[in-house]
């Protein structure tokens, strides 16, 4: 397979199209490319340099910014190397600088503190860090100019030659993402106005801080300058720590239970639920096998118990599937409901929800397999949270290969899985794979949502009758003000197309064509600029890379 990928490249663009349109070769090329698991293309810590390097260059006169004269102080957190750090402070022109080490009291120390001028913004950074030129001209101007009380940047790492490397892009605010990761550890500057409070004592790091705040204000103000203002260093020790810290945090202000998972380096959270009734809504035509796959998995695997199945028979005329169907609807927690018209996928689970008797619904395609048992638990607990939409799964390919991690807005113009094929157990960028997180949509082959949000943006856009559908339906639920989550503890295999196929006959491509044209109209702004995701990585694979020079040139214009 590695062979044919690389002839395709030699084959002139006319001749690519044509091979393109048909429905055999394409089938089996795709097919092929799934089983060989060998494309999942994350990019080597060589290629990340070159590109690093390459976009560094491109984005030369963006890192520099305009020098004001402002007050600004930093407080430096830890001991490690932390004459480095005064070092760069001192050079950036702080008016003051505290220092708080591991043994020291935190804030109650420093809000003591005569010096501590509670009147000008404050950079917090992890020892060891140091700051790029502009840095704090950058924070400064975000600061002024927007209505928000935190600011953090993108990081990176820098060698005694001056050579940076190892960025870290990260997604605008992502409170689930922080709560799991702490991917926010160094470069935050905070208007001093929101550290004037008792709660902010025995704060250690600027990690936890960040937590603390989220916990207690669920619609807290963050702006996130997408550029790598700050150089890190941190241990392994460290950042396990800081997921120390955030777990206490977590755990104090939130009915939730925090397991902190050393091995991957993250924190798995699950949040306490009330115990509602889920009724789960899957749509088939036929497919018996996948359909008493997927229920048996459900009804044997299960932990949750309080859930109803309700299965829409759209139209099948497989009498050995018509058979066990009718055996299913005998059974107590399963309901068989009849929608005998066309295939809309919209349509047929809008019905579904129509005859739901839970307060949460979940859209199951008849192809999924449960793996994790407390799949349900863990969806559960995030839909019940106030301020939170849609809940999506890790989804598994039968090779156990990511199918789902998570939407990206962009990808190809319309939208994409994330960490698409990686294997199951690899971290992914930021660790995104095995950390839950927010991301702007996720799919409705598995999706845990209210009702009442269903009900209020008035279900699945029937005109989208199988493309995009779910994308479209996240959205309009986000726009309700509760961000969207990727559950990544919730873990099923989901045998993707074996009970549809391929859309890529002439008839279905004009369909996915005019529903792409739909999504790329509507929802413009956000696949302009997906706030789940980074402005300086690549749209063109889903595999979380830079952004190529081609990308670069177009962006410059």
């Amino acid at each position: 397979m590695r062979s044919v990928r690389a002839a395709l490249q030699l084959i002139p663009s006319s001749m690519k199209s044509r091979l393109k349109r048909s429905e055999k070769l394409t089938t089996f090329y795709v097919t092929s490319v799934r089983k060989a698991g060998l494309f999942f293309d994350a990019p080597t810590t060589k290629q990340t340099q070159a590109l690093y390097t390459q976009w560094l260059s491109f984005k030369r006169d963006v890192l520099v910014s305009e020098k004001k004269a402002r007050l600004w102080q930093a407080v430096i957190f830890g001991a490690g190397q932390v004459e480095h750090t005064i070092e760069s402070v001192k050079n950036a022109g702080a008016t003051k600088y505290f220092v708080l080490s591991n043994h020291s009291s935190g804030f109650a120390q420093l809000l003591e503190d005569e010096h501590f001028d509670s009147t000008v913004p404050v950079l917090f950074l992890a020892s060891g860090s140091a700051l790029a030129p502009h840095a704090v001209e950058h924070f400064l101007s975000a600061i002024a100019n927007r209505d928000v009380g935190v600011i953090y940047c993108d990081t990176d790492e820098i060698d005694s030659t001056g050579t940076r490397s190892k960025p870290k892009f990260f997604p605008d605010w992502n409170p689930d993402l922080h709560f799991s990761t702490a991917y926010v550890q160094s470069g935050v500057m905070f208007d001093t106005s929101l550290l004037k409070h008792d709660f902010l004592f025995e704060t250690k790091s600027a990690a936890q801080l960040l937590a603390k705040l989220a916990t207690i204000h669920s619609n807290l103000s963050v702006y996130h300058i997408p550029l790598p203002l700050i150089h890190v260093c941190r241990e392994e020790s460290e950042i396990l720590e800081e997921l120390a810290l955030v777990k206490k945090e977590v755990s104090h202000q939130a009915c939730v239970q925090v397991t902190c998972d050393g091995a991957f380096k993250l924190n798995k959270l699950l949040w306490e639920n009330t115990n509602p009734l889920v009724s789960l809504i899957i749509p088939t035509k036929n497919g018996k096998a996948l359909v008493q796959a997927c229920i048996e998995s459900i009804r044997n695997k299960t932990s949750y118990s309080n859930y109803e199945i309700i299965l829409i028979d759209n139209a099948s005329d497989d009498p050995e599937s018509i058979s066990y169907f009718e055996e299913l609807d005998k059974l107590p927690d399963v309901r068989v409901l009849k929608y005998p018209q066309p295939f809309n996928y919209s349509a047929i689970n809008n019905f579904g929800v129509e005859h739901a008797k839970g307060s949460l619904v979940a859209l199951i395609n008849n192809d999924i397999e449960v793996i994790a048992p407390e799949w349900l638990t863990y969806m559960v607990g995030h839909a019940q949270r106030e301020n939170v939409g849609c809940v999506g799964a890790k989804l598994i390919y039968s090779d156990t290969r990511i199918q789902h991690a998570g939407v990206v807005l962009g990808y190809g113009g319309g939208a994409g899985h994330a960490h698409k094929n990686f294997p199951r157990l690899h971290t992914g960028y930021l660790n995104r794979i095995n950390a839950t997180s927010n991301y702007s949509a996720v799919t409705a082959a598995c999706l845990v949502v209210k009702k009442t949000h269903f009900n209020t943006v008035n279900g699945l856009n029937e005109d989208l009758a199988v493309a995009f559908n779910d994308v479209d339906f996240c959205l309009r639920v986000q726009a309700l003000g509760v961000r969207n989550v990727y559950c990544a503890e919730a873990e099923l295999f989901h045998h993707e197309s074996v009970s549809r196929g391929l859309d890529i006959s002439p008839e279905k491509a004009a369909r996915f064509n005019k529903e792409l044209a739909y999504l790329k109209t509507t929802w413009s702004h956000i696949i302009e600029r997906d706030p789940a995701y980074s402005p300086n990585l690549t749209l063109k694979r889903e595999n979380f890379s830079i952004k190529t020079k081609e990308e670069l040139m177009k962006e410059r214009g």
